[in-house]
């Protein structure tokens, strides 16, 4: 029997390695350059092909592959095969962390901790890049045969907008796993870097003591839990651990994301001291004496870094912005068809979904023309909301925002306040807060612009109807349940009334409603 070859170059085993409910995973070969990979196929829940998936699985594998990390799998390829989209890895030989712990139970202290400090390591490069796992857990975390750890799946991550929500839920689909869902996960369907932490939580309170936090007969019993109770400390089951260590489990398994810690990059300083007495792992690990080529770059890498007296901080970008010079432009000779010219070729690229390379495009002309012809010229304006939008849609959120609230400012002085485009501008800087965990600052810019918009459209319009959703679901998300609650409450009964009990928007409130425990755990 032949195997299957993809584009003539990648040979699949017999039969998949794993299946989920979003992909399949597949070993092959990729028969040019002689060696493993992992094919990754994107499957749709309902079994017909959906668009909105497709575009979010393109989108996505451009974003990690852009994540040059030694604890992210390295991404070859991208194709589609009988109209599905699959994605090529590198093959990562080891053994999972929920495999692990199945086989030798609590794993040692300094283990525990080793391997929290590089998911921590990969988070931090990843939340950096606006994009978020949403399905952390053991099972996703591959320890290699050096004691290197790789996080797994980022490939199938889903980047959403608040837009998304009811989209992503529509097909009964769950993003994420209930042991490790973060509560505003569970009642909200929002993700964020902090939802991250509370996994990374989850699963270092399994490797620490053997058992998942919570457990139960159904998924939804599972998740009520994450919502509803607090996890019992690890020292109550493993009195060994230090107390500093069983205080940050428990912190990042706080019920509200603002409780948590602020970044991954604060957790990996955290865990450090617990970094020590790393012995054989069998039979996953080999002995670590000797001189591994692994980790004979990360002690050199290690040396280097201890001797320097600023750690590496400067956050990824996708365009030019951060610390590389700007093509010079000669404003002389600026004209109008040089920004006519660079929206066609940015439209080519965005329609082929290669994000970051129009934004560079747009980048390069957005400055110069600026100062040419002025920040509120249509033309100017029409480029740098574009320059924003491929920024967003990329899922560059921390490069989008600021354009955002710059061009709303401008945008002020001539237009006033109440402008549709600056109501819009307003409304954007405030989704990407969210999207990287500002949620506080997000809801409160929110709220800011439901004042306005309730003066100037008034509060029966869709448009601030739809806002104050987002605003209760932004409020369940980060915990602030009452509020919610309360938001969602007055809402609905105004919906009830203004557009009956079966409009669309009232069963999405409806729906939130139900999902909000009745009280804080």
């Amino acid at each position: 029997m032949t195997n299957r070859v993809l584009g003539g170059r990648y040979e699949l085993q017999a039969l998949p390695l794993a299946r989920g409910g979003m992909g399949e995973v597949w070993v092959g070969r990729d028969v040019r350059l002689e060696r493993e990979v992992a094919v990754k196929f994107l499957r749709f829940p309902d079994g017909t092909r959906d668009e909105e998936l497709v575009r979010r699985f393109v989108r996505e594998s451009r974003i990690t592959a852009r994540l040059e990390h030694p604890g992210i799998p390295a991404v070859y390829d991208v194709g589609t095969d009988d109209d599905r989209p699959y994605l090529v890895m590198q093959r990562i030989n080891g053994t999972t962390i929920a495999d692990v712990v199945a086989e030798n139970g609590p794993l040692p202290i300094g283990w525990a901790a080793t391997i929290a400090a590089q998911i921590c390591a990969v988070l931090t490069i990843a939340h950096r890049a606006s994009l978020v796992h949403r399905d952390l857990k053991p099972g996703n975390v591959m320890l290699c045969p050096d004691g290197t750890v790789k996080v797994l799946d980022f490939g199938l991550a889903v980047a959403l907008d608040l837009r998304d929500v009811s989209q992503i839920t529509r097909t009964g689909q769950t993003i994420g796993t209930p042991a490790y869902m973060a509560p505003e996960q569970v009642m909200a369907a929002l993700s964020g870097p902090q939802s991250d932490l509370y996994a990374l939580g989850c699963t270092l309170h399994e490797m620490l003591t053997g058992r998942q936090p919570f457990t139960g007969p159904t998924p939804y019993s599972i998740m009520n839990k994450q919502v509803s109770e607090r996890p019992l400390a690890v020292r109550r089951r493993r009195t060994e651990v230090p107390q500093a260590l069983d205080e940050l489990v428990l912190e990042l398994m706080e019920k509200k994301s603002d409780d948590r810690p602020v970044s991954a990059e604060i957790v990996f300083d955290r865990l450090s001291p617990f970094i020590a007495d790393l012995g054989p792992l069998p039979p996953v690990l080999r002995s670590l004496d000797g001189h591994d080529a692994v980790r004979m770059y990360a002690a050199a890498l290690s040396q280097a870094r201890r001797r320097s007296d600023a750690p590496d901080t400067a956050p990824t970008s996708t365009t030019a912005t951060a610390g590389e010079p700007k093509p010079e432009v000669n404003l002389g000779a600026f004209s109008r068809g040089q920004l006519a010219r660079a929206r066609v070729e940015a439209t080519e690229l965005i329609n082929q979904s290669r994000f970051s390379q129009a934004a560079e495009v747009l980048d390069a002309l957005a400055e110069p023309a600026t100062r040419a012809l002025g920040a509120v010229d249509s033309d100017v304006v029409s480029l740098r909301l574009e320059l924003a939008d491929v920024l967003f849609e990329g899922g560059n959120y921390r490069a989008a925002g600021p354009i955002y609230h710059q061009l709303g400012t401008d945008l002020v002085d001539v237009r006033g306040p109440h402008d549709d485009l600056v109501f819009r501008c307003r409304l954007q800087e405030a989704t990407c807060q969210a999207l990287i965990g500002q949620s506080g600052m997000a809801i409160e810019q929110l709220k800011g612009l439901l004042h306005d918009e309730n003066q100037v459209l008034g509060a029966n319009d869709s448009r601030t109807l739809e806002l104050r959703r987002q605003i209760g679901l932004l409020q369940l998300g980060a915990g602030r349940t009452e509020e919610s609650a309360e938001l969602l409450g007055e809402l609905l009964a105004d919906l009830e009334q203004l557009r009956g009990v079966d409009d669309p928007l009232t069963i999405k409130v409806r729906d939130l409603l139900h999902g909000i425990p009745r009280t804080e755990g």
